[in-house]
């Protein structure tokens, strides 16, 4: 079977959207990413944090040539679109954060977010006026390439200390006339705020992150109308902790005990052997 193009991935993507639920889970290298394809995910996302903290940075620390070196990679080894955790665009001006889009594109991902925090915990939330001229910028480069890019507009207030609903609607409203495809309010938590965020701009699709603290199913969350579910930095975090947990316990007790029950070599080998014979 011939490998997907890019323009095939970016109208998979864009199909997705249309009705029902999905996961878009998110791997933070190429073997995560393989194995979640494995898995029978129909597309991924990219975490910032994820792949900062594999690499040794904190979450945002990166600079953009590292993140888009990171969405080519992902995008060149898996059949499935990929989404971009592209943060704020890495620019605060509306006409750079177009430039930096269309180099976004040029990595092959099928989707790409842009989020209103302006990376400043002083004053974190970028003035609406200005989050809205920057979703415009987007949204013209994606035009600009053909538009079959997915843009989703991200309002960052509940995960920065602004639990605010209605300025977080409002905020995403706009974004949604801007010209956002998929909406995306990370930090909501309970059935209340989702169900009247997707309300808001419906028929347009809305993004969740389940981290799983909250008891959501799938089941639940396509229930009250969520189109698209992601983890974000979560799965990173779930291999993260294990491997500090083994850690701490060599170091600090000379014990071995959190090696037991892992998958084995073999198993990891038989997987990527197949896989990798899928791919030739």
């Amino acid at each position: 079977m011939a490998k997907p193009s890019t323009s095939d991935k970016r109208k998979t993507f864009r199909a997705l959207h249309q009705s029902g639920c999905f996961v878009i889970p998110n791997p933070w290298n190429v073997g995560t990413a393989r194995y979640l394809q494995g898995l029978g995910f129909k597309a991924l996302a990219t975490t910032s944090s994820g792949h900062a903290h594999s690499q040794g940075y904190a979450d945002g620390a990166q600079s953009l040539d590292e993140v888009l070196a990171h969405y080519r990679e992902l995008a060149a080894a898996t059949d499935v679109p990929i989404n971009a955790d592209f943060e704020n665009g890495f620019a605060d001006a509306p006409e750079a954060v177009a430039q930096n889009v269309a180099r976004c594109m040029d990595t092959g991902v099928a989707g790409l977010s842009i989020e209103d925090f302006s990376g400043k915990e002083a004053k974190p939330i970028y003035a609406i006026d200005q989050a809205v001229a920057r979703i415009k910028a987007a949204r013209a480069a994606i035009d600009q390439a053909g538009g079959e890019v997915v843009l989703t507009g991200r309002c960052e207030n509940f995960i920065h200390g602004k639990t605010d609903l209605d300025d977080t609607i409002k905020r995403i409203k706009a974004y949604a006339a801007a010209g956002a495809d998929c909406l995306y309010a990370p930090g909501l938590k309970t059935r209340e705020q989702i169900e009247a965020v997707v309300k808001a701009v419906a028929p347009k699709p809305v993004n969740f992150l389940n981290s799983g603290a909250f008891g959501f199913t799938v089941g639940d969350l396509a229930t009250m109308g969520v189109r698209r579910i992601s983890v974000g930095g979560t799965l990173a975090r779930v291999a993260m902790h294990a491997f500090i947990k083994a850690a701490r316990e060599i170091a600090h007790d000379g014990s071995f005990n959190s090696f037991a029950g892992v998958i084995s070599n073999g198993e990891l080998n038989a997987f990527f052997a197949k896989d990798r014979g899928n791919r030739s």
